[in-house]
């Protein structure tokens, strides 16, 4: 009785997410979905706890299980919608129309499935994050394959990438302090403010040690010119920040602070640097602050040496 009850309460569910639904064994069914067409489905995980379940209680059970996975079938079919048409892109079009954007993601974003981001038109920004060449459509933000730079060498493509979503997507700059450490914001509502990573000097001065830069978020940049502010006092303040909006921002990067010492990309005219091939020197710092001690330790090798670097020059 409880299985008669579970078969027809799945069904009616189905029906109830205008899918048409039929048992094909025990525990497999067959849908028929008016956007996709018929596909088999296994529902061993619905028939298990289907049975655990006192009859009166099995058609909100079988509610939640058919609408859940129906989501899950539509997204799937949507995505796949969407790796066809990326397959079939123009490179020139694309290039003609300036519809090309580079969009930062973390090194494990794009790890699973094996192969993603090799087979994307991808590259090292920094260690842990990497920047992807992206097509700026209508209504969606489409990651651009290797196999789709046509005659084009990679160089070029991000390249105008990177041009496009400097100078073609607003931005704002401000500098706010926190705890006396002066931070600048280069941000705006987009996910392409990453980009303005090859164009610091726009900010800052080509001098010194540089500066902290974080990625939190895809619509921010943290910046701080290293300079008077004591710089474990610094880098204490932007770990925090970069902590503070990868917790409550949505789509989070990482809140790794890296160092960024202006170097050959920044010696080149910023036109020639966006399609050299060249990204920012960016280089993982963390320190660990012990104030009853009073004591500071590098966690990472570069903050070891700027921390040497900023004591010789203080």
């Amino acid at each position: 009785m409880v299985q008669d009850v579970a078969v027809h309460a799945l069904i009616s569910a189905f029906a109830g997410e205008n899918v048409e639904a039929r048992f094909t064994g025990p525990t497999t069914v067959s849908l028929s979905l008016p956007e996709i067409g018929d596909i088999p489905a296994d529902v061993t995980t619905y028939t298990e706890h289907a049975g655990l379940l006192p009859p009166s209680e099995i058609p909100g059970f079988a509610a939640e299980f058919a609408r859940g996975f129906v989501q899950g079938v539509r997204r799937h079919h949507s995505r796949a919608q969407a790796v066809a048409a990326a397959s079939a892109v123009d490179i020139e079009r694309l290039l003609a129309e300036d519809s090309l954007r580079i969009r930062l993601y973390t090194e494990q974003a794009l790890a699973d499935p094996p192969g993603l981001q090799a087979a994307l038109a991808t590259r090292p920004l920094a260690p842990g994050l990497v920047e992807t060449v992206v097509m700026d459509l209508p209504d969606s933000i489409v990651p651009l394959n290797r196999s789709d730079l046509g005659h084009r060498t990679e160089n070029e493509v991000f390249g105008a990438a990177l041009r496009a979503s400097i100078h073609r997507e607003p931005h704002y700059v401000e500098t706010h302090q926190l705890w006396g450490v002066p931070i600048m914001h280069i941000g705006q509502t987009h996910r392409y403010i990453g980009a303005h990573a090859h164009v610091l000097n726009r900010h800052l001065r080509h001098e010194g040690l540089g500066a902290l830069v974080s990625f939190p978020v895809p619509e921010y940049v943290l910046v701080h010119a290293i300079g008077d502010v004591h710089l474990v006092a610094a880098m204490e303040t932007m770990q925090s920040l970069s902590r503070t909006h990868v917790e409550q921002g949505e789509h989070a990067l990482t809140p790794q602070v890296y160092w960024w010492r202006p170097g050959a990309h920044e010696d080149l005219p910023e036109e020639q640097a966006l399609g050299s091939g060249l990204v920012p020197d960016l280089r993982p710092v963390e320190i660990e602050v012990d104030h009853e001690e009073k004591s500071v330790t590098p966690r990472t090798a570069a903050a070891e040496e700027l921390l040497t670097l900023w004591t010789h020059d203080v």
